[in-house]
């Protein structure tokens, strides 16, 4: 092998590991199934339409850059507390410089605004050449670099840190998904949002749990590191549960216009794998610390791929 074709290699096999593939799948099926579900509102005509169909997978894609860009951003300004907690991690273990990995964030998050451009819905559909995907996208940007970086470095706050991943990869995204097939002014994908936004606000802390040794010492006060692991379970739990009691709400109420029986068994499923989770994490507190990524935070995952592809099926019944 060339030193050329050997630099290359080593350049793709860094981009995969900063972008850390297994974290790429949920927001690329959060925004393709808003994206689904929101054609499902549409006319049949409109919605099996090819040109209705491309710019949801384009924005797909679109969100895993996005959150590859955020999963190197993150590693460039957590360099020093993935030393203590993450050592195999392309910076701390040396396989990468700090050039290298901006290089690639900066391509990620280009990449990421170019086919947000393009998300757009096709001419005749509405929300048509307002690019609502694009300026939606560009905010979540910004959140994902205010959450990593200084001045701002909220993933030091608490709820603050939660709160700024809770907007861009729960509400935003959703509604993102649904600008990228049709407009976005009524209450219906905002409310689809602010489910998964709710969710992500508590359910995020669970990858925090294991991270409170590096956590302290880099300064982020997450909420472990301040609450404990007991009392921050606590405070977690009902982030499980709560939120999805929104979608029976919302389909009984007339505001999500999916087949409303099947939202309600989804909303009420949700909320009853929610509680069985809330167990696992209160039945041993101090294993959230020990384990590292306990069980429930697997779980956080199952539970949005689970939502997302059940409001998907729910709008084409």
């Amino acid at each position: 092998m060339t030193t050329a074709a050997a630099n290359r290699t080593g350049i793709l096999v860094l981009a995969r590991d900063f972008a850390r593939p297994f974290t790429l799948l949920a927001p690329w099926l959060g925004f393709v199934s808003a994206g689904i579900a929101a054609l499902g509102t549409l006319a049949p005509e409109h919605a099996r339409s090819a040109a209705a169909w491309i710019p949801v997978l384009i924005g797909s894609f679109m969100a895993a850059t996005l959150n590859a860009a955020s999963n190197t951003l993150n590693q460039i300004y957590d360099r020093d507390i993935d030393a203590l907690n993450k050592p195999r991690r392309p910076i701390p273990s040396g396989r990468s410089s700090l050039r290298t990995a901006w290089a690639l964030a900066l391509v990620f998050y280009a990449a990421a605004l170019v086919m947000a451009w393009l998300a757009d819905p096709p001419e005749g559909i509405p929300g048509h050449g307002s690019h609502q995907c694009f300026v939606i996208v560009l905010i979540a940007a910004f959140l994902t670099w205010a959450y990593s970086a200084p001045p701002l470095r909220t993933k030091r706050w608490g709820w603050g840190a939660n709160l700024t991943i809770a907007i861009p990869r729960g509400m935003l995204l959703k509604v993102a998904g649904w600008s990228a097939a049709v407009d976005i002014t009524g209450m219906e994908p905002w409310w689809v949002g602010l489910v998964f936004g709710l969710f992500l606000l508590g359910a995020t802390t669970t990858k925090d749990f294991a991270d409170i040794e590096g956590d302290r010492a880099g300064g982020c006060r997450t909420l472990p590191v301040v609450l404990g692991p007991e009392r921050a379970a606590r405070i977690t739990v009902p982030f499980f549960v709560l939120p999805f009691l929104l979608i029976p709400i919302g389909a009984m109420t007339g505001i999500l216009t999916g087949n409303t029986w099947a939202l309600v068994a989804l909303g009420l499923g949700m909320a009853a794998y929610g509680v069985w989770i809330g167990r696992l994490m209160l039945r041993d507190p101090a294993s959230l610390a020990i384990d590292d990524n306990h069980p429930s935070w697997k779980h956080m995952y199952i539970m949005m791929f689970v939502g997302q592809i059940g409001f998907a099926v729910a709008y084409w019944l």
